[in-house]
């Protein structure tokens, strides 16, 4: 499976509908970007999708709308992620990566593994 390389433009659309909040960072991850709250993604890019991880209600809600999908290679999902539908504006993909932000910042925080 080849991962897809995005433009500087892409990247800069993809941080732009992260906001700021403690904990939350951008990196890079497998060539794409991921959004990230105490060290546990809450969103992603790939290809032009970006995805969110949500609490089932919100799984639900955004799983009703027309144009979302599946998050992630066709081949392997990323479980408890969706796509959000290509036609929402900005705002609206914002405040559900803000959603995905809130939820996912309840989840214990990433432990990293130790240097060997």
């Amino acid at each position: 499976m080849q991962m897809p390389k995005h433009s500087d433009e892409a990247k800069a659309h993809f941080r732009s509908l992260v906001h700021e909040a403690p904990g939350v960072e951008v990196k890079p991850m497998f060539g794409s970007l991921g959004a990230f709250v105490n060290g546990n993604m809450f969103a992603g890019l790939f290809r032009e999708n970006v995805g969110v991880k949500l609490d089932p209600t919100g799984l639900e809600e955004l799983r009703a709308l027309p144009g979302s999908g599946p998050f992630g290679p066709a081949e392997r999902p990323m479980g408890g992620y969706l796509s959000l539908p290509a036609d929402l504006d900005d705002d609206a993909r914002a405040a559900w990566v803000d959603r995905a932000r809130d939820h996912v910042a309840t989840l214990p925080p990433k432990v990293k593994k130790p240097k060997k």
